[in-house]
């Protein structure tokens, strides 16, 4: 049987040079609660290339997790997907039927989460929870060649192969990170959603994880859209960066442009409060007004404009349109 990292590096290759393999287009969801309807995304569009990372970086409640379940098809009640397209290896995710979209899971795209411990079954082996989600794609495959392949791609995540006879309980939280990545990996997905993998782990093993990520992608090809509120991940791990704000994108480029040279005031705010130990490389200070508004009632024009230091008339009367500033940069905002 051939390496797990084998298959997917030599279709990896192939499919660089063609289309995108994630396009999100206009998507848009709301919660309807007791207070009204909260716009939890207004219409947010991106694109990510075969073998690109992508960070989606934003303050809490800007949105960054309801993307990720909503291109999941795991948008529960009170919330709605209302409008938009989830385009993964040219399917359109939101017009498949339950049936479709369960084998499209970890097929086309896969979801690794921010608490492991809440995604794993405590009461079954690694090991068959793993052959499960083979055999819910495809339930012809040979028992010995579904386990085979766990293990495979178990020790792909620098987890022993005795890990497969394990429960969670008997693993660490890095591990448990680690047997969720394999899970993540096992059908060879196009797209790989990484929402804040690290944050509940401990500093040391969070740049282990980290490091992991980044080997997989090297060695596998594989596109991440990584969700975190980290800055220095981002800086880290990503190639492009999309900066959210209240359920909207206000800025996107190169990580060289948008963390080099950001143009959105959210996103110079944002950088502004990333430590540097050198001083000549510190950023100005900027300090914002008040909290994130409510996605019930956002404001009037651009949704920024309530906080931002530079908001002018205009800014209080409509959105600002899409302004690109290179080839790859671009931003909402009156000031350019």
């Amino acid at each position: 049987m051939a390496n797990i990292l084998e298959w997917t590096l030599t279709e990896a290759s192939s499919d660089r040079a063609m289309n995108p393999v994630l396009q999100v287009v206009d998507l848009q969801v709301s919660y309807y609660t007791d207070a009204g309807r909260a716009r939890a995304l207004d219409g947010v569009s991106l694109t990510l290339n075969p073998g690109e990372k992508l960070g989606l970086v934003g303050e809490s409640g800007s949105g960054k997790s309801t993307m990720a379940l909503a291109m999941m098809r795991m948008i529960k009640p009170p919330g709605r997907i209302e409008g938009g397209r989830v385009i993964v290896d040219a399917a359109d995710l939101t017009a498949l039927s339950e049936e479709d979209m369960l084998k499209a899971r970890l097929s086309k795209i896969a979801y690794i989460p921010q608490g492991a411990m809440n995604s794993l079954n405590p009461v079954m082996q690694i090991g068959a929870q793993m052959v499960d989600a083979i055999q819910a794609h495809n339930t012809q495959a040979p028992k010995a060649d579904m386990e085979e392949r766990c293990r495979q791609a178990l020790e792909s995540v620098d987890l022993k192969r005795g890990v497969f006879k394990m429960f969670a309980h008997e693993l660490s939280g890095g591990m448990k990170q680690r047997v969720c990545i394999a899970i993540g990996i096992l059908l060879k997905p196009k797209v790989i959603i990484c929402d804040e993998p690290t944050s509940a782990l401990d500093v040391s093993v969070q740049a282990q994880i980290l490091n992991l990520l980044k080997s997989l992608q090297d060695k596998m090809g594989l596109a991440y859209l990584f969700i975190t509120h980290n800055i220095s991940v981002v800086e880290f791990l990503a190639h492009e960066v999309a900066v959210m704000y209240l359920g909207r994108i206000v800025e996107t480029g190169s990580v060289d442009e948008v963390l080099g040279s950001p143009r959105h005031p959210y996103t110079r705010a944002l950088l502004s409060a990333v430590p540097v130990i050198d001083p000549a490389a510190r950023r100005e200070t900027i300090r914002l007004k008040g909290d994130l508004p409510s996605p019930v009632n956002p404001p009037a024009g651009c949704y920024f404009h309530p906080r931002c230091p530079q908001a002018m008339a205009e800014c209080r009367e409509r959105y600002p349109q899409r302004t690109q500033l290179t080839a790859t940069h671009a931003v909402h905002c009156h000031l350019y």
